[in-house]
């Protein structure tokens, strides 16, 4: 028998999960999972929460039914990754034989003030404590901090759900500057029409709570504050003796296992995936893929078998723009734009299909239907 405990039940971790619930069934597997809250969250539609729109509740225990997983509720605040062991914060110690760490990331909070006057999407209930605050004002401003993806989605969702409110957006960058001239075209278009302020070349000094500083001293009135701008692994990885790189996130090697401890594998936003042609970043396009392939991993080294090497490509850029509009700008692998991009309703449509909800995915993965394959062949990969 292998204990086999993972930490997270987001998008990455009921994926790592259920996929070795079934990949090492045979070999004597035994997984627990572990998550602060019973119920799985869409973290890719938590700026639709912070609008004021309803998602669906998906309790852990449906999701996992069938698969022989333990669900073990609590929050991890310790990780003795010599001693293979894991703390609760009500104090319980969980042994392991082999760990998948997909506990994701946490916004940057470096900047003085984000964390006491500044909104995140570091989980549903913060997103839905911003929409009661949205909901609140006749009038006013928000501001959104992060030019980002996530910035984008949530300036133009919160602009198109409440048009009384001014949304201010705020990025070091040019918006879309990882798309094409189109694509980005497209974008500033729509931002326009939902009356954002878009202002480029900032940078936040300090968050108040009726107001953000920039740089040089200017304040930008808010009566909201959305921090987006960057995220980072939790203090728990470098605090556990794990080799993690300058945004704490866990270093693995190429088949995902931690170059410090292998018998703890990484996924998601927690782990530094190299390719060729860079380290990952944080998307759901990456983070279910490193998810099925180091449970695969751990499934093959349980066997006595040698690990494949993991292998990604990105093949697009998919950003909602309210619930009526969207651009998808199409990928090189290296996540370089092509030539080719959507826009409007068919983009919208695209979008909520690939962005729809991972339940039918974990299905599948209970049965053993979908293959790491599958990824790699729709990311353009030989």
């Amino acid at each position: 028998m292998s204990d086999i405990l993972v930490l997270g039940a987001g998008y990455t971790g009921m994926a790592a999960a259920v996929r070795a619930a079934s990949r090492t069934r045979r070999v004597g597997g035994r997984v627990t999972l572990v998550n602060a809250s019973p119920t799985f969250t869409e973290r890719l539609r938590l700026h639709q929460t912070a609008a004021g729109q309803s998602l669906a509740v998906h309790p852990l225990e449906e999701i996992v039914a069938g698969t022989g997983i333990d669900v073990v509720l609590g929050r991890v605040t310790g990780l003795d990754a010599e001693r293979h062991e894991v703390r609760l914060d009500d104090g319980r110690v969980l042994g392991f034989d082999k760990l998948i760490y997909a506990l994701g990331a946490v916004t940057d909070a470096s900047v003085p003030g984000v964390d006491s006057h500044a909104y995140t999407f570091a989980d549903h209930e913060r997103a839905v404590r911003l929409s009661e605050q949205l909901g609140s004002l006749r009038s006013g401003t928000v501001v959104v901090v992060g030019g980002g993806l996530t910035g984008v989605e949530s300036a133009a969702e919160i602009a198109e759900a409440h048009p009384r409110l001014h949304v201010v957006l705020l990025s070091r960058e040019r918006l879309g500057s990882m798309m094409g001239e189109c694509a980005r075209a497209h974008l500033d278009a729509v931002l326009e029409r939902l009356g954002v302020e878009v202002r480029t070349g900032v940078e936040v000094r300090k968050v108040l709570p009726d107001a953000v500083e920039l740089v040089g001293g200017e304040l930008i009135h808010s009566d909201a504050t959305l921090w987006t701008a960057g995220t980072r692994g939790l203090p728990l990885a470098a605090g556990s003796g794990l080799s993690v790189d300058t945004r704490d996130r866990i270093v693995v090697d190429s088949v995902l296992r931690s170059v410090s401890h292998p018998d703890v594998y990484a996924v998601g936003d927690a782990a530094a995936v190299t390719q060729k042609f860079g380290v990952l970043h944080g998307t759901c396009q990456g983070g279910i893929p490193t998810a099925l392939h180091a449970a695969d991993s751990l499934a093959a080294t349980l066997r006595g078998k040698t690990p494949k090497q993991f292998r990604f490509g990105y093949i697009h850029q998919p950003v909602s723009l309210g619930r009526k509009d969207a651009v998808i700008q199409f990928t090189r692998p290296d996540d370089s734009p092509r030539r080719w991009y959507l826009k409007g309703r068919l983009a919208v449509a695209y979008k909520e299909a690939v962005s729809s909800s991972p339940l039918p995915t974990y299905w599948l993965l209970k049965r053993g239907l979908v293959p790491v394959r599958a990824f790699a062949l729709s990311a353009g990969l030989p």
